[in-house]
């Protein structure tokens, strides 16, 4: 049997993270290559000059198929199939690095936006107004939830948290992913409200003392660390509630995995609400293809 040599100075738990960076390294190259590719639109109905240039053209909502040998007066126009945008929930306990992964998510994922929550809570030191969060007191929090804006919203470590209703729902509509930072709670409530659309990773730890040294290193006070660590297990009992779990001992590897997870919502089949029209075209005398289900 060959045996895998370990490069000096490397442990073999080291090396297999190596081998799982460099594996996800080719796969999130294969990932752009896919994401990138573009299409004609020179005949594509129901698509502006500006959505043509950048929007949907620019990336994964828009194929092109080979035209050799077909008649160009009788086929389909093949360059566009619509899809609905991924609602794709990261959660985790507190320190276990859910700011920076989906920072990177964000600069590598430009189509993607970031869903901004409401709070009751005060501003960190350097979090900006509809940036970061939508800072409101509790009595405009309250109105935004009797006027039915917020999608869901929960109480965590004594203030509330929710999600604004109509950017949401317009984004996704458009074809654009939306990104949460939330808890398992929020999870629950989106999944809920928005059961087709919402892909959930949530992320663990390696360990509790490196969740204990993550939040130390964050400058939060002992007690407020004390009180998140007795949170992080109940959070982490939910893990079971979500599509994916990762454990985030590299995060590199780890944005990479999110990123082939999202890949694979973008292309479901039940998130492409043009492929219908574009089967009933393409086949012979537009007919359906359910008829020979």
């Amino acid at each position: 049997m060959p045996v895998t040599a370990i490069p000096l100075g490397l442990t073999a738990a080291a090396t297999c993270k190596l081998d799982r960076r460099q594996a996800l390294k080719n796969l999130s190259v294969s990932i752009d290559r896919a994401g990138g590719a573009r299409a004609c639109v020179a005949c594509t109905p129901g698509l502006d000059g500006n959505r043509r240039a950048g929007g949907l053209a620019a990336g994964r909502g828009l194929i092109k198929l080979p035209r050799e040998g077909r008649d160009p007066d009788s086929m389909a126009c093949t360059s566009s199939i619509r899809r609905r945008g991924v609602a794709l929930v990261i959660a985790g306990p507190s320190g276990v690095g859910k700011s920076a992964l989906t920072e990177a998510l964000l600069s590598a994922e430009p189509e993607t936006v970031r869903s901004v929550s409401v709070t009751t809570r005060p501003p960190r030191a350097g979090e900006i107004e509809g940036a970061h969060y939508h800072f409101r007191d509790v009595a405009a929090f309250q109105a935004l939830v009797a006027g039915n804006e917020l999608l869901e919203w929960a109480d965590v470590f004594d203030h509330r948290y929710g999600t604004p209703r109509a950017p949401v729902l317009g984004a996704l509509e458009e074809g654009r992913d939306v990104l949460f930072d939330i808890d398992w709670q929020g999870h629950r409530r989106l999944r809920a409200v928005l059961p087709g659309d919402v892909v959930s990773v949530f992320v663990l730890p390696t360990s509790f003392s490196v969740l204990e040294a993550r939040l130390k290193d964050r400058g939060d006070p002992p007690e407020r660390i004390a009180r998140r660590m007795a949170q992080a297990a109940d959070e982490i009992a939910h893990w079971r509630e979500f599509d994916y779990a990762l454990v985030n001992d590299d995060l590199e590897a780890t944005v990479a995995e999110v990123r082939a997870i999202l890949a694979a919502a973008r292309l479901a089949t039940k998130r492409r609400t043009g492929l219908e029209g574009f089967v009933d075209a393409l086949l012979p005398g537009s007919m359906d293809v359910r008829e020979h289900g």
